[in-house]
């Protein structure tokens, strides 16, 4: 009863396929957790849907589970995945087929009433919290089946039944809201996609995923198997804590986290303890994740290749425009020549074209065809890296919020009880964006400094949410950080980035964790499945800001 132990084997819909089998094998849990719902998948599952309306939910977990279900009621660890999507009962049905096939008694329980009516939307749904799954858990299921719910809800909801949490338990529901955000992106916080890649003992060639030990105080130490590749580490672990955050309240439907209280300590080897968290009340709204179709859309791609390169795109471009149109026209250069070199590739820029447009065939063939028609009466050296193709659907991604107590929130147990989950009675009002905090100080450095890349000194951490990005940077050692606080400011962020000059962005501190976080509003336009961004998730921003050369203080070591 002491120690919760709760792994995770799935951070998007597509992540490792064996990892399922490789958590049940690799030593002792209770809990295995999947997460596979980030707002494109939404998007991709609603499609799904609409051609077929039996689906809905993320196939590659029941093939998954094929392979897992009996080893995991065999070793009593349950199951509990937000694969159902936009059809957890069609998910949970699923499952009870597959234990009939492979002759198990599975007992599923599955949460509905995410799903919200909107009749102009192809998908609208409310972020839930943990209490459904906990309903399940404590009437006995086996595999514990969502909806949309947020993906710490996976963690928390196991602890609630175990350690008998309710709403007022704000602390322990915020530690662990912090340790399911820490577990749900899989291998992201062992290792993978880590800014010191390099350091890691197998260099990040397979980082093992996470498991969270979760204690009755809501304090966790975040761990992996024996054995596996990647590492747990204070900075690992803060890597992933800024992942697609904001500022340091962390709304969630059953407690805001307060992020500037988390403290992370190195207690052994592949193991870091998170404590202190504390929480308040939650808002008395819910987000809701809205996806329609925006249109069509298609790329060609020109390479331009040695001299003339602006020249050479300008011709392109008048040329696509008085075939197709300039309205939904889009053309991004790309310089990634090289002058005097004697390899083509080398010597080559890309002129990326985009078209979207409401109209398929003025998106599709119209448009693709036009631009090979260029291929013999356009720039010297005309050639392009794609083939004409039809034009394919996109999706437009919002925000929304709806009162708690709007949503039908719902258990199903395994005996197909009904169980209404009611909204917390104490909430905090907090809605929306927070007053940012900028620096506490500022102005021209008294460092002696030397140039270097900015990433010498710090790591960074990326990512999307819906159209707006986040950016964490941390500094790697206390000496440092005073001097990472004072400096990135938002104007600065502005001159290593220019993109994000003329945007909204909010700054916030978090010193236990030595870092800022920036949230940059509308880098991403409509979302990811609608932009046209060179790196649409904004997964690079935090590489390219590392990349930057700027005067780093001589005394902080490298």
């Amino acid at each position: 009863m002491s120690v919760l132990r709760i792994g995770n084997a799935s951070g998007f819909y597509g992540d490792r396929f064996a990892a399922w089998r490789e958590m049940l094998d690799g030593g002792e849990l209770d809990v295995l957790t999947g997460d596979y719902l980030a707002e494109l998948t939404m998007l991709i599952l609603g499609r799904d849907r609409m051609r077929d309306p039996s689906l809905g939910y993320a196939k590659t977990f029941l093939r998954q589970a094929e392979g897992v279900l009996g080893t995991a009621l065999d070793r009593g660890v349950t199951l509990v995945t937000n694969a159902g999507g936009l059809n957890p009962a069609g998910l949970a049905d699923a499952i009870r087929s597959l234990g009939d096939r492979l002759g198990l008694q599975v007992r599923v329980g599955y949460v509905e009433g995410d799903a919200i009516q909107r009749p102009d939307a192809l998908t609208a749904n409310a972020y839930l919290g943990a209490f459904g799954i906990a309903a399940c858990l404590d009437a006995g299921a086996d595999v514990v089946v969502t909806g949309r719910v947020t993906d710490a809800s996976l963690a928390v909801g196991p602890a609630i039944a175990r350690f008998g949490w309710t709403r007022d338990d704000l602390d322990a529901l915020a530690g662990a809201t912090v340790a399911g955000h820490l577990i749900e992106c899989g291998a992201q916080v062992t290792g993978g996609n880590f800014s010191f890649f390099t350091e890691l003992p197998d260099g990040g060639h397979r980082p093992g995923f996470p498991i969270a030990e979760l204690h009755a105080d809501g304090s966790s130490v975040l761990t992996k198997h024996a054995g596996t590749g990647g590492a747990v580490t204070v900075e690992t672990v803060t890597a992933q804590l800024l992942y697609e955050v904001g500022g340091p309240d962390y709304l969630g439907p059953d407690v805001v986290t307060r992020l500037d209280t988390v403290r992370l300590e190195q207690e052994g080897p592949d193991r870091v303890r998170v404590s202190g968290v504390r929480g308040t009340p939650p808002p008395d709204t819910l987000k809701v994740g809205v996806n329609n179709l925006g249109g069509f859309r298609n790329s060609m791609t020109f390479v331009l290749c040695g001299l003339d390169i602006p020249a050479k795109a300008a011709l392109v471009r008048a040329q696509i425009e008085e075939s197709v149109g300039t309205e939904g026209l889009e053309f991004t250069l790309a310089r990634t020549d090289h002058p005097d070199t004697g390899d083509t590739e080398a010597a080559s820029a890309l002129l990326h074209v985009h078209l979207r447009d409401g109209d398929k065939s003025r998106a599709g063939r119209a448009f693709s065809a036009a631009a090979v028609e260029l291929a013999l009466a356009s720039y010297p050296g005309c050639t392009l890296t794609t083939l004409p193709g039809d034009a394919t659907p996109y999706g437009v991604f919002t925000a929304d919020a709806i009162a708690q107590d709007a949503v039908e929130h719902v258990a199903v147990l395994p005996s197909g009880e009904r169980v209404p989950i009611p909204p917390p009675t104490v909430t905090s009002g907090l809605e929306g964006t927070l007053v940012q905090h900028e620096a506490l100080t500022g102005g021209p450095s008294l460092h002696a400094t030397r140039r270097g890349p900015l990433g010498e000194l710090v790591g960074a951490r990326s990512g999307d949410k819906g159209g707006d990005a986040n950016l964490g940077v941390w500094a790697r050692t206390d000496a440092t950080w005073p001097w990472l606080r004072d400096w990135l400011t938002v104007e600065r962020l502005a001159e290593l980035l220019p993109e994000t000059a003329s945007l909204t962005v909010e700054r916030y501190e978090l010193p236990n964790l030595r870092a800022v976080n920036f949230v940059i509003r509308g880098l991403l336009g409509q979302g990811v499945a609608a932009s046209t961004r060179f790196d649409p998730q904004a997964k690079a921003l935090g590489e390219l800001l590392r990349s930057r050369v700027v005067d780093l203080p001589t005394e902080a070591p490298a």
